[in-house]
């Protein structure tokens, strides 16, 4: 975790971290404080332990999801067991799937990636405003990288809170592609909503908090326009997103480990479906980890798969 270096209000806390985890954000009203996304599973006891330094005897009285992939609600479990009052708030669209836990729908199976079981009290209502602190945020949605994702905008201060939708760098993966929806759209109108509320400064899901909104939204738009000529370059894209995921959460994996991994893994077959590249799977993902590690963001030590960066 590093601190947040831009200048937001006082009563409010950006917690940067890592990849495996998302940005957490705590927001300290007079009366109530709450937290807007978790982070990942494993990263719970640190989500907890940055919350309890941040508040001291304070309890949170509230947490709210901007969408439900692993890494943005893991921690949502061991925070309801710290703090039992708390009220905690979802997008609707899947709400009925976390009610019945079904981790096939939620994608935390087709991901390979895990999620320790939580519940909800609420869900987040587009188009309408909550309270978190002494503020009053905006609840708009968000769909492409997720099609139940939000994100949030205090108007007072222009500050919007806007999860994966926009990064300083460009947008998350968009999941619902990989799914054989056609999201490249929504993430147009998305940037397009963003641009027309016209934020001062914006905390991503992932990365640092920035000012350039107009930079980041032609990067955004760049690279969405490269998608769109190019589908087979997100595929792509996606399959190295989630083998890094895997190797940010275990460190290290055999090559053999990491290839059985992948072929359990529903969303590693259907973009293999999708791609002319390699004969088999194996080739395909060890072709996939040889772009890892030439770009830094894996090592190779015989069979032997390391995590870096």
């Amino acid at each position: 975790m590093t601190p947040n270096p831009h200048p937001l209000p006082t009563d409010i806390t950006v917690f940067e971290r890592g990849w495996l985890s998302s940005n957490n954000i705590l927001l300290c009203g007079d009366q109530a404080t709450a937290l807007v996304d978790s982070g990942y599973g494993s990263h719970a006891p640190q989500t907890l332990a940055l919350v309890r330094a941040a508040l001291g005897d304070r309890p949170l009285d509230r947490l709210v999801n901007t969408h439900l992939h692993s890494d943005h609600c893991g921690g949502n479990a061991t925070l309801q067991a710290a703090y039992p009052a708390l009220q905690t708030l979802i997008p609707p669209g899947l709400a009925r799937h976390v009610k019945v836990w079904d981790p096939v729908a939620l994608t935390y199976t087709p991901t390979g990636q895990s999620c320790p079981q939580f519940r909800f009290d609420a869900v987040l209502v587009p188009d309408t405003e909550i309270q978190l602190g002494n503020r009053w945020w905006q609840v708009h949605a968000a769909p492409g990288h997720d099609t139940h994702s939000v994100v949030l905008f205090e108007a007072a201060e222009r500050i919007l809170i806007s999860a994966d939708a926009l990064w300083e760098k460009g947008f998350g993966v968009v999941f619902p592609e990989l799914e054989g929806e056609h999201a490249f759209a929504a993430v147009g109108e998305t940037i397009d909503l963003i641009e027309a509320l016209a934020p001062a400064i914006v905390v991503p899901g992932h990365g640092p908090v920035f000012t350039d909104i107009a930079r980041a939204i032609r990067v955004a738009r760049d690279r969405l326009e490269g998608f769109v000529t190019h589908p087979a370059k997100h595929t792509r894209h996606a399959a190295k997103v989630l083998l890094k995921f895997r190797l940010l959460e275990v460190q290290q994996q055999e090559l053999a480990s990491l290839q059985a991994w992948a072929h359990a893994t529903p969303y590693f077959a259907v973009m293999f479906s999708r791609q002319t590249e390699a004969p088999e799977f194996s080739s395909w993902i060890e072709a996939l980890v040889a772009d890892l590690v030439r770009v830094g963001a894996a090592a190779r030590e015989g069979s032997v798969i390391r995590n870096r960066g």
